[in-house]
């Protein structure tokens, strides 16, 4: 079956090249269920590969030929081989965490071939302490990252003893269809559809004059709302590698929202500067660290208006918000403060907005990041913002797959010319689970990052008193 290919879609494979592969990866850890035997891990293998129907979103594969006017369809494989996106892997020994995150890093360094469905799952055994790892990935062109959380609920259960779950690519009866109202536009990450509405700004978005000499006053004084004009060219604004680097942790919610409550700031807040100062370490070691805060452009939730942010709490991301993260300033306690007045800013700035227009104004503010990408000049324009800081809502509570409870899930990312350094953060049963994607080559010593996030922590807890 052939079918079109929105131009959202089309965006992300068209800007794909060798070193900017556009897949979006997980890395799930389970423990095995009691009572597991020493075949456990083949069992499993041998049961997501034995699904009988393969659901459609996992059959496709772009394609353009003289028959589709040179035009990129969705064409479906008639020639579906398991074996190519299932695969079976072990660890070498000694089988610590460090081994896992560089066989996560090389396979997120290679392209999804467009001859064949572009997806890929790795069942990866060979943990020392017993767990079982599954690191999967699909192209941006497939889903955004809401999405992604959305394929990873539906193959978890909340039972411990449901077995018999089919594989995240088998076909499952699908459960009464719900409507959505029309408002709420699904973008976990903003810069693909923020480029299309850049192109095509709607008539509604033609009625925010008032809001952009606002926001675009703003900008021009160096506050940063949902436009940047002042970004430093930093490390991580240049040309990239195919060659990635993956780092992941996560950390308790409640010590971030001990930290907020504490400081009349929001979770998302104690993030970002966490972010913010892990960030500044990481610079001054490497003599880096431009004498200007630098910029991080943070998706905010669908209830901006009532300053809701995708987060831990919930909501989708429709626009974006620039912030300034602090990095100019040796104060743990200063940086949460300069995160939280450039967040509130940046919300106040959409507050008089409706929501095409949020998206509107968004797109103006990741044209400068995107439009280099699709004309080959990224790394040489001067950079809207810095780096992508995510946070991606996830489960709530506990989940199991066939038995084995999932204990923590790291996403995987895209790094960009011009934009090196990837975080994103996933919420699962009460932790913070940060997954950090760079270019091996131009962000070194990217595992640091996790040190100073914790070390970030620990201010932060210091300078409020909790």
């Amino acid at each position: 079956m052939v079918t079109p290919i929105d131009p959202t879609a089309v965006g992300f494979l068209l800007a794909e090249n060798r070193s900017m592969p556009m897949h979006v990866g997980g890395l799930a850890l389970y423990k095995k269920p009691e009572g597991a035997g020493r075949n456990y891990v083949r069992d499993l293998f041998q049961q997501m590969r034995s699904a009988e129907e393969i659901a459609p979103l996992f059959l496709r594969h772009p394609h353009r030929s003289a028959r589709t006017a040179g035009q990129l369809v969705w064409e479906d494989d008639e020639q579906f081989d398991i074996d190519h996106h299932l695969r079976h892997s072990a660890l070498p020994k000694p089988g610590r965490v460090r081994e896992l995150l560089e066989l996560c890093s090389r396979l997120h360094s290679t392209r999804l071939a467009w001859d064949r469905p572009l997806w890929e799952t790795h069942v990866i055994e060979g943990l020392s302490d017993g767990r079982v790892a599954m690191y999967s990935k699909l192209h941006h062109a497939l889903v955004d990252g809401v999405s992604a959380m959305r394929l990873l609920a539906a193959i978890h259960s909340s039972d411990p003893d449901e077995r018999d779950m089919p594989a995240p690519w088998a076909v499952r009866p699908r459960p009464p269809r719900q409507a959505q109202p029309e408002t709420e536009t699904n973008l976990a990450d903003v810069s693909m559809q923020a480029l299309r509405t850049a192109m095509g700004i709607t008539a509604e978005a033609a009625g925010m004059p008032g809001a952009l000499i606002r926001t675009l006053t703003k900008s021009i004084r160096n506050e940063t709302s949902a436009l940047s004009l002042y970004a430093p060219r930093t490390i991580l604004n240049q040309q990239i590698t195919g060659s990635r680097r993956f780092a992941a942790q996560d950390w308790p919610i409640e010590r971030m929202r001990a930290i907020g409550k504490a400081t009349s700031t929001t979770i998302n807040d104690v993030v970002i500067a966490m972010c913010s100062g892990a960030m500044r370490a990481y610079l001054l070691e490497l003599n880096a660290l431009p004498e200007t805060s630098l910029v991080s452009m943070v998706p905010i939730g669908l209830n901006a208006k009532s300053s809701q942010i995708a987060s831990a709490e919930g909501g989708n991301a429709v626009g974006s918000i620039m912030v300034k993260m602090g990095t100019d300033l040796p104060d743990p306690a200063a940086r949460l403060r300069s995160v939280h007045a450039s967040m509130k800013a940046g919300k106040e700035a959409l507050s008089s907005m409706t929501q095409v227009q949020i998206l509107a104004m968004s797109a103006l503010g990741q044209a400068p990041a995107i439009l280099p990408v699709m004309l080959k000049m990224g790394g040489i324009t001067k950079p809207p913002y810095n780096l992508i800081i995510s946070n991606v809502p996830g489960p709530r509570t506990t989940q199991y797959f066939n038995g084995a409870q999932l204990m923590g899930n790291y996403p995987l990312s895209i790094p960009i010319h011009g934009m090196a350094l990837n975080i994103t953060c996933t919420s699962y049963d009460g932790m913070m689970c940060f997954g950090l994607t760079g270019c091996r080559r131009t962000v070194p010593h990217l595992q640091k990052l996790l040190t100073y996030l914790d070390d970030e922590l620990l201010a932060l807890e210091k300078a409020a008193g909790v």
